[in-house]
Formats: structure tokens, C-alpha cells, sequence
């Protein structure tokens, strides 16, 4: 019904349903996400990780200190919060207490951190990088603390893991097991490698697992086939 108003309108007002009104007690209340106003908790969840790269004189220690945000809800996560390294070693102490100021500080800013992996696994040393056991190589110091965190935002869910599957790890097998009995002779392995020792570098994983096999390079690693 149409209703003509003869006065000038100097207010209004919504006028609702008392039935339908959503009260303030019902609307549920919006998770917290990680951001730089969150103030440090008395108590952090932690997990230390040991490396021990060939060009430091000492082995390393990095932990990682988590917040739990939304505890026991729906919307229940746990974030990076903060990163300590400790070692005996004082030859890389300045820069790496500047290091660890600055990703704690970009945990704490919050939104996507992913992004520090791949910035620091691309530092490069100039005096050229180094395998660690396993036969992964490592470019520079810098990118293996970059694999360290990325190996811990993976165990708390922030990165996906991209492990094979038990059928491609029984295929690599296969292969592996096909190749060293159809080779002539058997070197001994290199003592940082688990592969054999005519392999080449895996431009993928960084691994030196790269062999021939029907005439196709294949990393024994991570899978990775130049044939697909």
C-alpha cells in the first residue's frame, strides 16, 4: 500500500521484524586470523630441527615456535610464530640473528608466508653449494634453512606434500634394482649419495639421482622423467 508523504524527511529508521531479528548472542563470532597485533602467549608449540652443512664448523640447530590460533573450533590452526638458530659456531652469528628477526617478523605480520621458501631456497653462495647426506643439493647455507622451513610448514599443513605415490616408489625401485644388475661394474657409492655414482643432478628435487634407463633420464629421487 502506497503511502504519500506530505512533509519534508529530516530522519529515518530501519524498522524490523521482531520475530526475524538476529540477535547479537546468535551471530557467531569471526576466526581470529594470524596478524602482528596478536600478542606473544605464555606458552608456544616448538619444534627443533638439526642440520650440519660441510661449510660451517659446527652442526645447527633451528627451532620453530607455533601459535595456535581458534583453539577448539571449526577454525582451529596452527601458524608459525616465531624462528631461533643456535650454534657453537660464531662465524655466522650477526647475519643469522638478522635472519631470524626478519622471518619471526613476517610469521607474525601473518597472510601467506609460503612465499619465504622459495626466496630463501634461491639464495645462491658465491663460492658454489655443497650435498648434504642424502645427495641433495644445497646452493648455500641460506637454502637449507629455506628447506627447514619448508619442511616444517608442510608438517603443520601450510604447504601440500608432494610425496609419491607407493606405485611410482615401487617403479623407481624397480628400475633402481634393474639398472645396478645390468651395470658392469659397481663402483662404491660416494659417501653423501644413496644413488649410484654415475648419476647426475636432478634440476627438480637437487638430488644426484639422474640415470639413463630405456633411454630416458629418470631421477631415481623424486620420479622426475624426461619422457613424462
Amino acid at each position: 500500500m502506497a503511502v504519500k508523504i506530505d512533509k519534508k524527511i529530516i530522519g529515518y529508521r530501519v524498522v524490523r521484524d521482531a520475530a526475524n531479528e538476529v540477535k547479537p548472542e546468535n551471530i557467531a563470532p569471526l576466526p581470529v586470523k594470524m596478524n602482528e597485533n596478536i600478542e606473544r602467549p605464555d606458552f608456544l608449540l616448538g619444534t627443533t630441527y638439526k642440520i650440519k652443512p660441510p661449510v660451517a664448523e659446527h652442526a645447527m640447530y633451528i627451532t620453530i615456535n607455533d601459535i595456535l590460533l581458534n583453539e577448539d573450533t571449526d577454525h582451529e590452526s596452527r601458524q608459525p610464530y616465531e624462528v631461533f638458530i643456535n650454534s657453537k659456531s660464531m662465524e655466522h652469528f650477526q647475519w643469522v640473528i638478522a635472519l631470524t628477526r626478519v622471518i619471526s617478523a613476517v610469521f607474525r605480520k601473518g597472510g601467506d608466508v609460503t612465499f619465504l621458501v622459495e626466496e630463501l631456497r634461491s639464495v645462491y653462495d658465491p663460492n658454489g653449494g655443497y650435498f648434504k647426506k642424502g645427495g641433495v643439493f644445497m646452493p648455500s647455507l641460506v637454502a637449507e634453512i629455506g628447506a627447514v622451513i619448508e619442511k616444517h610448514l608442510k608438517a603443520i599443513g601450510l604447504i601440500e606434500s608432494d610425496e609419491m605415490s607407493e606405485m611410482t616408489r615401487r617403479i623407481l625401485a624397480e628400475k633402481r634394482a634393474d639398472f645396478e644388475a645390468r651395470a658392469e661394474t659397481k663402483n662404491a657409492q660416494a659417501e653423501v649419495s644413496d644413488y649410484p655414482a654415475n648419476a647426475t643432478l636432478c634440476g627438480k628435487c637437487h638430488t644426484k639421482a639422474v640415470i639413463v634407463m630405456d633411454g630416458c633420464n629418470t631421477c631415481l629421487c623424486c620420479g622426475d622423467s624426461k619422457c613424462g
